[in-house]
């Protein structure tokens, strides 16, 4: 189940996260939180859905069936925040895979502070794993990450916010060797996760992606770990045969 914003040009969103759990063999449940008039360079409006339809959505999926695993990506407040944290405690569903999604790809914010600070409080405590970009992991923690070290207490700190895990996402990361180092931690261990960086300019929707291929691979019965390592590889292979449909940025091969 994915429980997210609406991306209309498919490249991100809602539809991302189904046709990447199409892509990966699993069934995907959608509930949405966000109308997004969007395309893959720029938010024209942003139309929250009503908190209470938000759990009525998931309310009626969860009735005919409990999904294996769960995602929640761009969730517009604060009260769909919490609306969405009431439902997974009552309704017993998995620990999510938060992609805390606080500023799109464009620039645009779609979570104001109040939001922030219900994902950290609600959401994050509750989480199987919490997929961050830099940017996203800064304002959670409020550490300005530009060394190694600071990525690693960032990493901590938001474990110790309740989760389970933290995968730090390092694309926006300049790294000496051009490598992409994407940082793992469980609570006890560092893993860092190494990548040869794709030339080009990256792509539109790769953070729901990625968030959605993890939530796929666990509701196959991956271990957490190997999850996040398959949703990598899928990430890379995505990228490497992105595409342009028009004068925007380039959207992952959902399929390659």
């Amino acid at each position: 189940m994915t429980v997210a914003g609406s991306d209309p040009g498919g490249g991100a969103g809602i539809q991302a996260d189904l046709k990447t759990f199409a892509a990966l063999g699993v069934y995907g449940y959608s509930v949405i939180t966000d109308v997004i008039a969007q395309n893959s360079f720029s938010v024209a409006r942003t139309n929250p859905v009503a908190p209470a339809s938000v759990a009525a959505q998931i309310k009626s999926l969860t009735e005919e069936c409990i999904p294996n695993a769960l995602k929640t990506g761009a969730l517009g407040n604060a009260a769909i925040v919490k609306a969405v944290a009431r439902a997974i405690v009552k309704l017993a569903l998995p620990a999510p895979v938060v992609d805390p999604v606080i500023i799109a790809s464009s620039g645009t914010r779609l979570l104001d502070q109040a939001g922030e600070r219900a994902i950290r409080d609600s959401l994050i405590p509750l989480a199987r794993i919490v997929t961050p970009n830099i940017t996203e992991a800064e304002a959670l923690t409020t550490i300005r990450i530009d060394t190694d070290a600071a990525i690693r207490e960032a990493a901590r700190r938001i474990v110790a916010m309740g989760a389970r895990a933290v995968v730090i996402k390092g694309g926006h990361r300049k790294n000496p060797d051009a490598k992409v180092i994407d940082l793992f931690y469980d609570g006890r261990h560092f893993t860092e996760l190494k990548s040869d960086r794709i030339p080009g300019g990256g792509a539109h929707g790769t953070g729901c992606a990625f968030s959605a291929a993890i939530a796929a691979h666990l509701a196959r019965g991956e271990n957490l770990e190997n999850a996040v390592r398959n949703a990598k590889s899928y990430v890379t292979k995505a990228l490497k045969k992105r595409f342009k449909l028009g004068k925007g940025s380039a959207l992952l091969d959902h399929f390659a």
